[in-house]
């Protein structure tokens, strides 16, 4: 282009801006999502939660884990480095020459502006004394001061600098290039050439390619996509499914595959620890061959989640493995409760398929309990306290006390009670005392209605019938105090956002922390089938409104429903409260055939991905 230059930067003045703006747009971000949490804000959390979780498995590896790891300084020192490089980049760039400022002759000779032509020539003489090459001066400086003296002196120099900013006239425009001139000289091409080929040809594609498979292979709850159709294949094969049963399917997950999972291990010695704590347990399916439950991967997995319930000592190495069983499987057997409801709304909306009994899903949620307290399904609610075993149970179930549960020993009068608990010392029953006051304890409130009615209470044929269900959560403690009648004041903490942040859970045997949630449903206990969704409460800090929708009864006549709440945590805490609904004869408007076409539309969506995952499993493990 007439007029314009391009030039590479020879100096490296221009390319210590890019450095720095470069340096800048990574240090800056990563500082805002990297930089490690208030350390003391969390061993205050600690601290205020020692009373009640002190005894947690999870609270002691957390302790430990907070003491130990050195992750938070190396990321402050990363950070720290990185600022420090763009603060050096920045006051480096802060002190470069400028070397496209407005020309001004009367500063090279460090004149007023508007001198007369004798100071001019007087300036001029005493800085050619001075920077004259003949006299030791600096050469291009004094081609400074003489082009100076020249644009104040010389009428065509004059009029050059006042018309173009330059006296020898209009020069091409420069543009700088932020890169260094070595980089496009021939010398170093070889080496340039590797490095491009390098970054674009072999890390680029590697690190895409890397963040491609791994995001096709898990599902949007981090799932694997194979662990989901495996979940279906055996939902859909076995709609009844018991707890035996489901403890296999589960622990089949390929989550527990060292091949699929880089987390999961397979040691020499499990040859030997396994079988052994095999013959512990007793007849838990060794023998049958069915693939992939025969694997030995299944198998180890299988055995590490049944010595959890039964809370059954493991050697260190396996110790390790379980925890990591554990932690995985109340988010697979979420997965599991999800698939049971897409093959559910397939059945009721479809035919042809054989929908999961609701004892199958039902079951899914209380392995779910199981497994976060460690507790076998026929063992007394009561072991989730501390201190209490087996032989204590004896004391509680008695004629005089006769309590089973947890509500029982909170209905207990307070002398009652300690008279009952005897064998525990003052510091035992006091903890013992603040974990079940830490217990939460719901209160239902339903609300069956016809949304976009005029008469809201007419349910009729193509209705989507809406029950709004309130959750009010308080702890134990203050169900007891009512019980007692003694009235003392609390602190209630408000949820200013929807945080999956709810309560932690008291666990004695679980190896992480976790959250207090909710399976929230309505179910034909009659049919034995799901009439709603289950609502995944993951925000009940202390009150949640929820929404249940489903379609109204194709006949008339009073169907007898149930509204389930069901803890994925605790066991003993489900409620359980009746909900009638009665269909009209009246035919729906046309607003309800518009929220009924949509329904259809959900459930043809769901059957087109149900019909795909059951085709892609049954390929995969007919290739097996």
């Amino acid at each position: 282009m007439a007029g314009q230059q391009f030039q590479y930067d020879d100096s490296g003045n221009t390319f210590f801006y890019f450095l720095t703006s470069f340096v800048g747009l990574i240090v800056i971000p990563a500082t805002y999502y990297l930089w490690p949490r208030d350390q003391n804000a969390e061993q205050l959390r600690l601290k205020s939660l020692r009373r009640v979780h002190g005894r947690c498995l999870w609270y002691r590896l957390r302790l430990m884990k907070s003491q130990q790891s050195i992750v938070p300084t190396l990321k402050k020192a990363a950070l720290l480095f990185g600022w420090a490089v763009f603060l050096l980049l920045a006051y480096k760039v802060s002190k470069l020459d400028r070397e496209y400022q407005e020309y001004n002759p009367y500063e090279v000779l460090n004149l007023d502006p508007g001198a007369s032509l004798s100071e001019i020539k007087k300036q001029y003489r005493v800085l050619s004394l001075k920077f004259h090459p003949d006299k030791g001066g600096d050469e291009a400086t004094f081609m400074r001061i003489a082009k100076a003296y020249a644009a104040l002196t010389n009428e065509q120099s004059r009029q050059n600098w006042e018309m173009y900013g330059n006296p020898d006239g209009p020069g091409a425009t420069s543009f700088g290039i932020a890169l260094p001139a070595w980089i496009v000289d021939q010398k170093n091409s070889m080496l340039v050439l590797l490095v491009y080929g390098l970054a674009f040809m072999v890390i680029l594609p590697v690190v895409v390619g890397t963040w491609w498979y791994r995001s096709i292979r898990y599902s949007g709850d981090q799932i694997l996509i194979n662990t989901t159709q495996l979940f279906m294949h055996f939902m859909y094969k076995t709609p009844n499914m018991n707890m035996k049963r489901l403890a296999m399917v589960l622990t089949a997950a390929f989550e527990f595959d060292p091949r699929s999972n880089k987390e999961a291990t397979i040691r020499p010695t499990d040859n030997i620890e396994v079988p052994q704590l095999i013959r512990e347990l007793g007849n838990i399916n060794v023998k049958k061959k069915e693939p992939p439950f025969c694997y030995p991967y299944s198998l180890k997995a299988r055995v590490l989640v049944l010595a959890h319930l039964a809370r059954m000592e493991v050697s260190e190495d396996l110790e390790e493995d379980q925890r990591f069983v554990v932690r995985k499987s109340p988010a697979l057997l979420q997965e599991m409760v999800n698939v049971g409801c897409q093959l559910t709304m397939m059945a009721n909306s479809r035919g042809g398929f054989h929908a999961p009994r609701l004892v199958s899903i039902e079951n899914c949620m209380k392995l779910t309990q199981m497994i976060v307290q460690g507790l076998q399904e026929s063992k007394s609610p009561l072991l989730q306290l501390p201190h209490f075993e087996e032989e204590h149970l004896r004391y509680c179930i008695s004629k005089k006390y006769k309590v089973r549960s947890l509500q029982d020993l909170v209905s207990l009068k307070d002398s009652d009670r300690r008279s009952m608990l005897r064998f525990l010392g003052e510091e035992k029953y006091d903890e013992v005392m603040a974990v079940l006051g830490s217990f939460p304890h719901i209160t239902m409130e339903t609300k069956l209605q016809v949304l976009d009615d005029e008469d809201s209470n007419n349910i009729t044929a193509g209705s989507i019938v809406t029950v709004t269900v309130t959750l009010t959560r308080k702890r134990m403690a203050q169900e007891w105090e009512a019980l007692q009648q003694s009235i003392q004041r609390r602190e209630r903490a408000l949820l200013e956002t929807k945080s999956k942040v709810t309560h932690p859970v008291y666990s004695l045997y679980f190896p992480e922390e976790k959250q207090e949630w909710w399976w929230l449903y309505i179910a034909d206990r009659r049919e034995q089938t799901l009439v709603s969704m289950p609502y995944h409460v993951c925000t009940l800090k202390d009150t949640e409104e929820v929404e249940l929708k489903f379609p109204a009864p194709s006949k008339t006549g009073n169907y007898q429903y149930s509204v389930i709440l069901r803890s994925d945590s605790y066991l003993g805490l489900d409620q359980i409260k009746p909900l009638k609904v009665t269909r009209n004869l009246c035919v729906s408007i046309a607003v309800r055939m518009e929220l009924s076409s949509d329904f259809d539309e959900q459930l043809q969506n769901e059957e087109e991905n149900v019909c795909l995952k059951l085709s892609t499993f049954s390929c995969s493990t007919s290739k097996s």
